[in-house]
């Protein structure tokens, strides 16, 4: 019996590898499992045509379509097995086909057998457990993203507890953080878990890891999402932290082992922890903090959303004010007020959002996957987010060829080699004889001088 063309024999002890406490795993169980740990690498983090496509055909059907081989020239085989399997499942209307034909793009570089048994061999050597919506242990608030939720989760730690997050708050801020957003920090951090709540954050320097650390030192439990693999812990000055969260708690991501963090990624991250909390509390922030992107997810999912205000004169609580001045946020300033976001009585299985009284929002539904998903108060130039994609995959000392920036990035060919032509005119980037770059900064300064 095979599973994707490889026998049975070699994809059960990987994926039983990292469901030790589900031996009961069949046939299909072990092929969805496998299908879903490929695609988590395949499509990017958010990636609503991945979505809908799992959503309808099944992840080992979907993979099992994408990876036909493709024909010289005009339709490839890839999209017309797609459609033809949308079609018979009666469902072909739920992806476009332009849609789906530059998603097939996107994808297609993407699609390797020996990557997903890296990553599979990887995680096992770390002890890293694969989720997928079926298990007990998913986080059900992340199933609230609709076709942008996660296909996957990558969990190293106690990952029972990502299935007991109904009381949970996420503490997040200004990666600058001020010895004011510190205190104000350990003092939530603490509180919080000393009335029964998980702290979820992201491992960044400043808030978020002081976060953290509050929580391990008052003995509570923490959630660390992370934008990479969770076998490279980052920031790398933070591994310690990362290990005692492993030991205490739980790190989650939601691409493979081996997969490098991005800015794409960072920002894909946070509506991850959006999702996962019951409630969001941004402490410190900057006008342009990425905390405000973490908030414009929780407010696009209807969760509630606390600020802690600061100083008039402080940049670092500017973003605080913003959301405070725009009716975004409600005003916290302690523990008391922060465990007032959640209700407290969780065990008939409410629905949080709809319990608790929020801050209008223009709409209540997740954020594009193509999105910053920046408040409605800024605008992006870039909001589909491909140049930053794009410019995440290519280094300023070595060329990259348009394949493996498509690798990188998960970008379509026709439209890396559209964008690199935009960038080469506005002189952000250059072709060599060994590829395309990107200019560094002081090259960027000495041309607008």
């Amino acid at each position: 019996m095979t599973i994707l063309g490889l026998a049975e024999t070699v994809v059960g002890p990987l994926i039983r590898a990292l469901c030790p406490d589900d031996a009961s795993l069949d046939r299909d169980a072990l092929a969805d499992r496998f299908a879903r740990a490929a695609w988590s690498g395949i499509a990017e983090p958010g990636d609503r045509d991945a979505g809908r496509l799992i959503a309808v055909l099944g992840a080992e059907r979907a993979l099992a379509a994408l990876a036909a081989t493709p024909v010289p020239a005009g339709e490839t085989v890839e999209l017309a097995t797609l459609l033809a399997a949308l079609t018979a499942a009666g469902d072909a209307g739920s992806v476009e086909r332009t849609d789906l034909g530059e998603a097939v793009k996107r994808w297609r570089s993407r699609v390797s057998v020996p990557t997903v048994l890296l990553s599979l061999r990887q995680a096992a050597r770390f002890g890293v457990a694969l989720l997928v919506p079926d298990d007990p242990d998913w986080p059900r608030g992340v199933d609230e993203l609709g076709d942008h939720a996660p296909i996957a989760l990558w969990a190293r730690g106690d990952r029972t507890l990502l299935g007991r997050l109904d009381r949970s708050i996420a503490i997040v801020g200004a990666r600058a953080a001020t010895g004011y957003g510190e205190h104000v920090t350990v003092e939530a951090s603490a509180g919080l878990v000393d009335r029964g709540f998980t702290i979820i954050s992201g491992a960044a320097y400043g808030i978020d890891g002081i976060a953290h650390r509050a929580a391990l030192a008052s003995s509570g439990s923490t959630v660390a999402f992370l934008a990479g693999g969770v076998d490279r812990f980052y920031p790398a000055g933070h591994e310690a932290l990362l290990t005692r969260i492993v030991e205490r708690g739980v790190v989650v991501s939601e691409v493979p082992c081996g997969t490098a963090p991005t800015r794409w990624r960072f920002l894909q991250r946070n509506r991850l922890i959006a999702a996962a909390s019951r409630a969001t509390v941004v402490v410190e922030a900057g006008w342009r903090s990425g905390s405000l992107n973490t908030a414009s997810h929780a407010a696009q999912l209807g969760r509630p959303i606390g600020a802690v205000p600061g100083p008039v004169t402080s940049a670092a609580s500017a973003g605080c004010h913003r959301l405070l001045r725009d009716a975004i946020a409600i005003c916290v300033t302690g523990p008391d007020d922060m465990a007032e976001l959640v209700p407290f009585d969780l065990s008939d299985g409410s629905d949080v959002s709809a319990a608790v009284p929020t801050a209008p929002t223009a709409e209540r539904a997740p954020a594009p996957a193509g999105s910053s998903g920046s408040l409605p108060i800024s605008s992006g130039i870039d909001p589909t987010g491909t140049r930053m994609r794009l410019l995440d995959a290519l280094s300023e000392r070595s060329g990259r060829q348009v394949g493996r920036i498509a690798e990188l990035s998960g970008l379509a060919p026709d439209r890396i080699r559209a964008e690199l032509g935009l960038l080469e005119l506005e002189g952000i980037v250059h072709e060599g004889s060994g590829g395309w770059r990107r200019f560094t900064a002081k090259q960027l300064q000495a041309k607008g001088g």
